[in-house]
């Protein structure tokens, strides 16, 4: 029976495929929209006298409800029933209609209301995120399996610096996760059967989904990101089908290379342009200078 920092393969996947919001960056969804949020200007005087009375907690309210509205939209959409929306128009039409909802349909400009719907292409990765599947890809393709659109994936790859070798959408299958098209669509396109593949997620009934096309599950915990209670019989049983368990106090996608055996060397950290080794502070040497980070301003990743 598998059980948390266990690892139940019978062999190793061929490729790794990552869910993205939770799993590979933070949902800073709420800290950006609120900041961004109560900084109107040149608003109606009704609306303005609305928005005054929103404290920090309304923000955070208002932008957990914008956040809740995709997972919605997600799990309701029916391939060839439901009318087809990428994922950015959902949240520009979702963030119109919660304004709405708010009484505060003028505290922006149309374009002001773009702009702020396409905070989710930025939102910043976990702290070993990269660092992680820098090292995963070296033993396997990595490839993004996501709700988020192509446009999006590419910007959060960019933004992040996240390595992924291949970038998938659940848009190009004309689906949503956690429909089965999706998983089977992805092993097809890697060139691989669904049992050479792994899904990584912090979200169990992605793994279930995942593994019900038959994927190999890698369940990472991250911090308020898991829908199912922990006292609940579905999170419990999930601790006897998840092939690889993370654990909050483990290191997330680095835990994910040690537990298949990649060298991740020492941790380092960037201080003034230059790397240190994390533990003991000793200086790392690149391209023949202790501690200097590599042409064209690129952090060395140890």
């Amino acid at each position: 029976m598998a059980t948390p920092h266990h690892n139940n393969f019978s062999e190793p996947p061929k490729a790794l495929t990552f869910d993205v919001f939770g799993t590979t960056v933070t949902d800073t969804l709420i800290e950006k929209s609120t900041a961004k949020l109560s900084s109107g200007s040149d608003i109606p005087s009704s609306t303005r006298e609305v928005a005054s009375k929103l404290s920090n907690e309304d923000w955070g309210t208002f932008a957990q409800q914008w956040r809740d509205t995709y997972k919605e939209f997600v799990h309701g959409f029916v391939p060839g029933e439901s009318e087809w929306r990428d994922i950015d128009t959902h949240h520009h039409l979702a963030l119109i209609s919660l304004l709405k909802k708010w009484q505060i349909p003028d505290l922006y400009t149309d374009e002001e209301i773009k702009n702020l719907s396409l905070i989710w292409h930025f939102l910043e990765p976990w702290a070993e995120t990269s660092s992680g599947l820098h090292k995963l890809g070296t033993k396997f393709t990595t490839s993004t399996l996501s709700n988020g659109n192509q446009s999006l994936l590419q910007d959060l790859n960019h933004h992040g610096d996240l390595g992924f070798r291949k970038l998938q959408s659940s848009a190009d299958f004309a689906a949503y996760k956690p429909h089965p098209s999706v998983y089977r669509g992805a092993a097809r396109v890697l060139g691989l059967e669904p049992k050479d593949v792994a899904m990584v997620a912090a979200h169990l009934v992605d793994l279930k989904a995942a593994r019900e096309c038959g994927f190999k599950t890698i369940y990472v915990e991250r911090l308020g990101e898991e829908d199912w209670s922990a006292d609940s019989e579905e999170y419990r049983d999930s601790k006897a089908w998840v092939d690889m368990w993370v654990s909050l106090d483990e290191e997330g996608f680095v835990e994910v290379a040690k537990r298949f055996g990649i060298d991740i060397g020492k941790p380092t950290i960037e201080i003034e342009g230059y790397l240190w080794h994390a533990k003991d502070l000793s200086p790392v040497t690149v391209s023949g200078e202790e501690g200097k980070a590599e042409s064209g301003g690129q952090v060395f990743r140890g």
